[in-house]
């Protein structure tokens, strides 16, 4: 029965969006313990380890304590919990409308398609490009989006050309971010513009409102 099933929780917290195309949205927050990749700029290193075990039900009954349409599972690695497919199934049944973030470097296929995946592509800069799962790519649609973190100009000309040789923008939302206190944010906006990228230039807004990895 799904009341057995359970997860490794780090914690759930109510906040606004900070990123992709619900930005500042109220959201409920459910991030899962534990994750395979070590990106050089990681802000969420706290849920490598810890948490507390959670039932599906435990975890739905603290998402409904706050009257918010939204909710994102997030992590770490959310995937790297087998767990997490049921439990955004749940929340879809539930009448939640819930956002996945994931770093693409696990299978997407079988994610509820009631949920909207926002999948990172993984850039040099971040140590981990070569956990990338490609095979992702062809299975995005208008209801997903792609995120690239983008730390230095390699970056950006690397995630410029994978835009192209994928044409992402035409599958998806893509989202281009600049690594907090290292790319000038300025910087990567006028990249943007000079090149004519069909791409979201966004900011993490809870760190510009509260200087930290989320706000709550």
């Amino acid at each position: 029965m799904a009341a057995d099933l359970s997860l490794r929780i780090s914690e759930i917290f109510y906040s606004l969006q900070g990123e992709t195309s619900r930005i500042g949205l109220p959201t409920v927050f459910v991030r899962l313990t534990g994750c395979p990749l070590r990106c050089g700029y990681c802000d969420t290193a706290y849920a490598f380890t810890g948490g507390q075990t959670q039932s599906l039900d435990d975890i739905l009954q603290q998402v409904g304590r706050y009257r918010s349409r939204y909710v994102t599972v997030t992590g770490g690695e959310p995937l790297a919990q087998k767990n997490c497919l049921p439990l955004l199934t749940r929340l879809c049944d539930a009448g939640y409308s819930v956002s996945l973030e994931t770093s693409g470097a696990l299978d997407i296929s079988r994610v509820d398609a009631r949920v909207s995946r926002i999948v990172d592509i993984k850039t040099p800069a971040s140590g981990e490009m070569d956990k990338n799962r490609w095979e992702n790519l062809p299975l995005l649609s208008a209801h997903d989006e792609v995120k690239f973190v983008i730390c230095d100009s390699a970056d950006y000309a690397w995630a410029r050309d994978v835009l192209a040789r994928y044409n992402l923008a035409d599958t998806c939302p893509v989202l281009f971010s600049p690594v907090h206190g290292s790319l000038p944010p300025r910087q990567l906006a006028e990249w943007i513009l000079r090149d004519q990228l069909p791409v979201r230039f966004q900011l993490q807004l809870h760190k510009i409102l509260w200087q930290d990895a989320k706000g709550k």
